[in-house]
């Protein structure tokens, strides 16, 4: 029985779920589908259930979102082999920053996917472009730009043992204007200290 409410508080203090679904998503990724390239686009799938919604229990809340985008990452990482090239190198990744474009809600039960491509890189971190698009109508609902930091390593280097990757693609002009607009926002908290 002190097992049982052991378990039962673990379950109310951390959220069990998420670290469910975190292993679920890289280890099914990782058995059941083949390996990725680091430049090719990885998809997860998911549905917008009770847990998802906003308080009028329509839509899902966008909390939820960036939630999803966490498991579609550690899918991209899985699939590629990328974060294990970052282990070897004794090096992380962390969030560095992220910006969402909601288009359109997703409606309760609805299914729908999330595609993620790397689109840039620099020496300290890379840069991922994530769609959240209904499976009922193809519809791109919201798209997330992150700055995902790699620490202890650089990005160039690891990224030069991928084949596909040994040409760094121009920067996309949103990444560019999202980038000066955090370095401005950046720069304005460095004054304020």
């Amino acid at each position: 029985m002190s097992w049982l409410v052991l378990l039962l508080i673990l379950y109310v203090i951390w959220d069990v779920n998420y670290f469910i679904r975190c292993v679920f998503t890289v280890f099914a990724g990782k058995l059941f589908q083949r390996k990725r390239k680091v430049t090719d686009t990885t998809t997860i799938y998911g549905l917008c259930t009770s847990q998802d919604v906003d308080i009028f229990i329509r839509h899902m809340n966008n909390a939820r979102y960036l939630r999803e985008l966490d498991f579609a990452r550690f899918h991209f990482y899985a699939l590629t082999g990328l974060y294990e090239r970052i282990r070897e190198q004794r090096g992380g990744a962390v969030q560095g920053a992220s910006s969402v474009r909601y288009r359109r809600t997703i409606p309760i039960f609805h299914p729908y996917k999330i595609q993620t491509k790397l689109i840039w890189w620099d020496d300290k971190a890379i840069y991922l472009e994530q769609q959240f698009v209904t499976l009922s109508d193809g519809f791109v609902r919201a798209i997330a730009m992150s700055k995902q930091s790699i620490t202890n390593c650089n990005v160039l280097d690891i990224l030069k043992k991928y084949p596909e990757a040994k040409q760094r693609p121009e920067m996309p002009t949103e990444l560019k204007l999202w980038l000066d607009a955090i370095e401005l926002s950046s720069q304005k908290l460095r004054k304020e200290k």
